[in-house]
């Protein structure tokens, strides 16, 4: 395939089902493969069940982690990510993300809420370049050293890096009517801002890497 699908995952049992009801309508057209993060759940049974590739990693290591493990288990020229936590999406969204880069108008897209939820879409806004809604050629992926590729949520903040570094051509799509579910609403509120706080520390520590 020219291009690939990367959804990471971990512990999405209950969030998952919509991203994958797209994405399964897209596999004669794109490699698809999610990548089961060490789950506790039921994440790769449902996987499994709509007939799509999965992963499954023996323990949890961090989402740029099971980025880099799709990609070493994927051949598409271009890689698309998407989180697997997404309300909205549809086939076209994919698309718009995609067509860029393959009629190289672009190195990289980045896919940036609109019009979803009001708190969402503000947060992209304030900082597109956390957007886990990512095309990319392959060979870009290639320049990311390794600490970069165990940053967990430090890998936006890596790839958006390396666009600066090598002149790299990156486009903003905006993806209409597409949110996702935050961590205080999967984990409730004390553990989702513990697990928000873990996320902003990773990303801080990669924005502060020499």
């Amino acid at each position: 395939m020219e291009a690939s699908i990367i959804i990471p995952a971990f512990n999405e049992e209950v969030n998952i089902p919509p991203v994958l009801d797209v994405v399964c309508t897209l596999r004669d057209d794109y490699e698809i493969l999610v990548v089961n993060d060490g789950s506790e759940d039921k994440t790769s049974d449902i996987v499994r069940s709509y007939d799509i590739r999965v992963l499954d990693m023996p323990e949890n290591k961090g989402k740029s982690c099971a980025m880099w493990a799709g990609v070493q288990n994927t051949s598409g020229g271009i890689i698309l990510f998407l989180d697997a936590d997404l309300i909205g999406l549809k086939a076209e969204h994919v698309h718009q993300l995609v067509l860029p880069i393959k009629e190289n108008i672009a190195d990289m897209t980045v896919g940036i809420f609109s019009s979803g939820r009001g708190f969402t879409d503000l947060a992209q806004k304030l900082t597109p370049f956390l957007s886990g809604q990512r095309g990319v050629k392959r060979e870009i992926l290639d320049m990311l050293d390794e600490k970069e590729w165990i940053s967990g949520y430090g890998i936006e903040i890596s790839l958006t890096r390396c666009v600066k570094e090598h002149d790299l051509r990156l486009l903003e799509v905006p993806l209409d009517h597409v949110t996702q579910i935050i961590k205080e609403e999967k984990l409730g509120l004390a553990r989702g801002m513990m697990a928000r706080l873990k996320m902003y520390w990773e990303i801080a520590k990669e924005i502060n890497r020499v």
